[in-house]
């Protein structure tokens, strides 16, 4: 078995939910796979037949227009929602498995779901404790720090702008060095200093061994951390490149042209 990926953040003992499972790498299995699956509600499919299996450090950058089925996706594959046919599986274990299987995955969403009346490092602390972390305050303050938000930290959600917010979420998200990080718009509201944090931090997380789908609008950022990207479209991945993907411009155009043929 291969040890866990080193934490980048003080504080994540190795009794954090990363290190509870066997490597899916040394075992011959993709860390996050989707088999042919479907999600429905009532007759309406908003995933429709999706595979891609992503291995230890792998990024899938994955793009659409607004309606697509990219949120749902995501929530299937963080063990959120079951999927209606097919499979999804995180180190091998089926989702939506059970609660130490969950805590193996990290979720940035494009809304924040913080704590308002709690401060920044309270929201971060209690979410490292619920995750087990060895020193909570200590892995907080050090990820607030890498998100520069450190001096916020004491600040209570509420008051904050909405781009510190997000800050403070992906601090959350973060914080117990998940193996598996679903990002859905990772970017929302964050300025040209948040959103060059935030890239360099994803860029950290994935050299020492998550397993990352980000999805966004950003072409840019997102095409310059992933290995696979992908373009969703009425529930289906209409296009699936594999490292070496092709280049921003080439995938700006492609996207685009696609995006116009579902408007």
């Amino acid at each position: 078995m291969t040890n866990p990926p080193s934490p980048l953040v003080p504080g994540v003992s190795s009794t954090a939910p990363r290190g509870n499972a066997p490597s899916a790498q040394s075992m011959g299995q993709p860390v996050l796979e989707a088999r042919n699956v479907e999600r429905a509600f009532g007759t309406r499919r908003a995933v429709a037949g999706v595979s891609l299996a992503l291995d230890r450090g792998e990024c899938l950058a994955l793009f659409g227009p607004n309606g697509a089925g990219k949120t749902t996706l995501l929530r299937v594959l963080g063990g959120l929602l079951r999927p209606t046919r097919g499979e999804a599986f995180i180190d091998g274990t089926a989702l939506p498995g059970g609660g130490a299987t969950r805590a193996r995955v990290g979720v940035i969403s494009h809304q924040t779901m913080l704590y308002d009346v709690l401060t920044a490092r309270e929201n971060v602390q209690l979410a490292a404790r619920l995750y087990g972390v060895h020193d909570p305050r200590a892995a907080a303050a050090a990820t607030l720090e890498r998100l520069g938000a450190a001096r916020y930290a004491d600040t209570p959600v509420r008051a904050l702008s909405r781009g510190m917010q997000q800050r403070v979420s992906v601090a959350r998200a973060v914080v117990h060095a998940p193996a598996v990080l679903l990002a859905d718009e990772p970017f929302t509201g964050l300025d040209a200093s948040g959103a060059a944090a935030l890239s360099e931090m994803l860029a950290e997380l994935r050299a020492t061994g998550t397993t990352m789908v980000i999805v966004t609008h950003h072409l840019e950022e997102a095409l310059g951390l992933c290995t696979q990207a992908a373009i969703m479209r009425d529930g289906r991945l209409v296009r699936h490149d594999r490292a070496p993907v092709p280049s921003r411009d080439e995938y700006t155009a492609l996207y685009r042209e696609l995006a116009a043929d579902a408007a």
